[in-house]
């Protein structure tokens, strides 16, 4: 999950009232029936394989990061309505990046049964940032540079919202915020809070690290791994995710993407796409057919 922008606006326990000018979930794209799409995911066993998610994350009440990420989501869309930098939402990149993710969304439940329940939105911010990112409860947007100084095809295109959405499908925000908070007050202290009712207190307040965080690199192997099952179960090509990292790391050698800020690389990321792509190909054929 890639972050650009540092919003100030604190958050309290309860969730302030959203003055009228700010951005309205209504003018979002909400993705049609999302929640009854989730449910008609295929049935095969994943053929990628991830360890277990981390306990930790429970210390971190899901349902209250998700409202906070919704919270901070609107207030990004907002922001960048006003300085006139969303994309309006007949424009062509627009759709094109609206009907990738009806693709996927059907494939996500298996991942995270709490994604049968999320209002999944998309958005693309104009921007040169080489950036996307998916908050969350399934709040996605991209930034034009990352489709358009990649050249991403939309094969390659999926393999990134695929890998966004797997940060919030394995919820590693959720675990990074915890093991943050776990470290910095002692598991003891934050169990103490947690078990006096402070939930939303908590949830509320980590809600603006959601902008910094860095992923690890094992967060990354789960996210690559699983965006590209969930991109192949949606008829994308598998070989895609190995062209679209070849392109990140060429890009990378011009400056440095944002993208790669908060999603640190290892010299054998294209190597374990490269091994698990065999894994998913008849997933993809399947999905051809099908």
């Amino acid at each position: 999950m890639c972050f650009l922008c540092d919003l100030k606006s604190p958050h309290t326990a309860a969730a302030p009232q959203r003055p009228e000018h700010v951005w309205s979930a209504r003018r979002a794209f909400l993705l049609a029936g999302s929640a009854a799409a989730v449910g008609a995911s295929a049935d095969a066993l994943a053929q990628v394989e991830v360890g277990k998610s981390s306990s930790v994350r429970k210390l971190v009440p899901a349902a209250e990061l998700e409202g906070a990420a919704t919270q901070q989501y609107g207030q990004m869309m907002e922001e960048a309505r006003q300085k006139k930098t969303l994309v309006p939402e007949n424009a062509p990149q627009v759709q094109r990046l609206r009907k990738m993710a009806n693709r996927l969304i059907p494939h996500t439940a298996p991942w995270n049964d709490r994604a049968r329940s999320w209002q999944w939105e998309v958005n693309l911010i104009a921007s040169d940032e080489v950036n996307a990112f998916c908050m969350p409860g399934g709040k996605i947007a991209f930034y034009t540079g990352i489709l358009d100084k990649l050249k991403l095809d939309d094969d390659e295109a999926a393999m990134i919202m695929g890998h966004e959405m797997a940060h919030a499908l394995r919820e590693h925000a959720r675990e990074r915020l915890a093991k943050t908070q776990a470290t910095g007050m002692g598991l003891s202290v934050l169990s103490s809070l947690l078990g006096l009712g402070q939930l939303g207190d908590v949830a509320a307040s980590l809600g603006t690290q959601l902008l910094t965080l860095r992923f690890s690199r094992e967060d990354e192997t789960e996210a690559d791994l699983v965006g590209l099952e969930l991109a192949a179960r949606s008829a994308y090509k598998p070989q895609a995710s190995v062209s679209l990292w070849q392109k990140m790391t060429a890009q990378n050698g011009k400056g440095g993407p944002s993208f790669l800020s908060t999603h640190p690389s290892g010299p054998n990321r294209i190597k374990e796409l490269q091994a698990n792509v065999p894994k998913v190909q008849k997933l993809y054929e399947a999905a051809r057919k099908g």
